[in-house]
C-alpha cells in the first residue's frame, strides 16, 4: 500500500506567485490604477483628501490578504455571504434511524 503525504502548501503551486489567483491580481491591477488616477487627477493635499486617494488601493490590498484557513480575505467573505445567504434544511436521523420503527 502507497502512503503518500500531500505537503500543506501543494495547492499553491497552482496559484500565480504562488499567492494570487488570476482574479486577486485583477482586483489589485484596477485598485492601483484607481489610486494611480486618483492621485493625478485631484489636486487638494489635504490628509482626508490623501486618504480617499489611496483608499482604493487599501481596500484592493486587504481583500487579498491572506487569512488562515481560507486563500484570502476575498474568498472568507465569499463564504461567510454564501453561509448566511442559502437557505439550509438538515434532516435529522439520530441513532434511532434504524430502530425497526416504520414512521420515519
Amino acid at each position: 500500500m502507497n502512503n503518500y503525504l500531500i505537503p500543506a502548501n501543494a495547492k499553491k503551486g497552482q496559484l500565480i506567485f504562488n499567492l494570487f489567483r488570476w482574479e486577486d491580481l485583477l482586483i489589485l491591477l484596477a485598485g492601483g490604477m484607481i489610486t494611480l488616477i486618483s492621485v493625478f487627477l485631484i489636486k487638494d493635499d489635504g490628509l482626508i483628501t490623501m486618504v480617499l486617494k489611496l483608499l482604493p488601493i487599501g481596500i484592493a490590498v486587504l481583500l487579498v490578504m491572506p487569512v488562515a484557513y481560507y486563500h484570502n480575505v476575498l474568498v472568507f467573505l465569499t463564504e461567510m455571504i454564501k453561509f448566511f445567504s442559502e437557505q439550509r434544511q438538515y434532516r435529522w436521523k439520530g441513532w434511532c434511524v434504524g430502530s425497526g420503527d416504520e414512521q420515519q
